[in-house]
């Protein structure tokens, strides 16, 4: 199936990580020039390695997106080596494991600085460029805490639903203009970050990592975490010229995990 990605130029935030790296990887493999963008230099220099490797065109960007001021300049580069963004991949860093409870002002407006405003920021500055061709795709990652929320994850189950309801208000927005916006949501997919949770969880609950992994599993109906490159391949779709009457939508890649229709 082509989906229509030959010539576009995407841009994927956080792409040195497992998710991020996975979906630049499966971009460029449709034929995207992408750009990757992520605080950690050295993981953003790896995947566009990955990328390269294959005769793709990819970039790398360290970027900070608590620092709003830097978007003008990043986009800029961005847009004067591969043109303007047609495809935008938002996906932010988890904050700490916490209860919703408890949790200092200072806490929840440095959480909401640096996983919400970047998002809703970059996408403004984005927008214009997919407007005058009249086409664009907006792909929101966020958690299935926004759907069934996530003990000792407060602060992520309320900041990401925020984005969810800024995600389906702005698909309404933009529909005619050929851009669509949807939310993606990961279950257990095995990334650095889920083991970060486990190992949380399991010297939270004096366990060994196993025990917690093992239960974990169980409660998924397909019996495993998920692979990167299983979400990756969805947010490919998402991104195609065949998705083009999918939008303002949140769309589960769970193996089933998320118990409520």
């Amino acid at each position: 199936m082509d989906l229509g990605l030959k010539g576009k130029a995407a841009l994927v935030l956080a792409g040195g990580g497992g998710l991020g790296r996975a979906i630049g990887k499966a971009l460029a493999a449709e034929g995207a020039s992408v750009a990757i963008a992520d605080i950690d230099e050295a993981a953003a220099k790896c995947s566009v390695e990955e990328i390269t490797a294959t005769g793709a065109t990819a970039l790398s960007f360290v970027w900070d997106l608590a620092d709003l001021t830097a978007i003008e300049k990043q986009v800029g580069a961005i847009e004067s080596r591969l043109g303007s963004i047609d495809v935008l991949v938002n996906i932010t860093g988890g904050p700490p494991p916490t209860p919703a409870s408890g949790q200092t002002s200072d806490l929840w407006n440095k959480q909401f600085q640096a996983m919400v405003l970047p998002v809703i920021a970059l996408t403004d500055r984005i927008l214009p460029g997919m407007k005058s061709k009249g086409w664009g795709r907006i792909i929101t990652s966020t958690s299935s805490g926004v759907v069934a929320p996530i003990p000792n994850l407060g602060i992520s189950n309320a900041l990401r639903l925020s984005l969810v309801g800024w995600s389906k208000t702005l698909a309404r927005e933009v529909a005619r203009d050929g851009i669509t916006a949807n939310i993606i949501l990961p279950g257990r997919i095995g990334t650095d970050r889920i083991r970060f949770l486990d190992e949380s969880k399991a010297n939270r609950e004096g366990r060994t990592i196993q025990s917690v992994t093992a239960e974990s599993t169980g409660s998924i109906p397909m019996g495993r975490y998920g692979r990167p490159e299983e979400y990756a391949d969805a947010v490919a779709f998402l991104a195609s010229d065949r998705a083009s009457y999918i939008t303002g939508s949140v769309i589960r890649i769970d193996g089933g995990l998320i118990p409520s229709i």
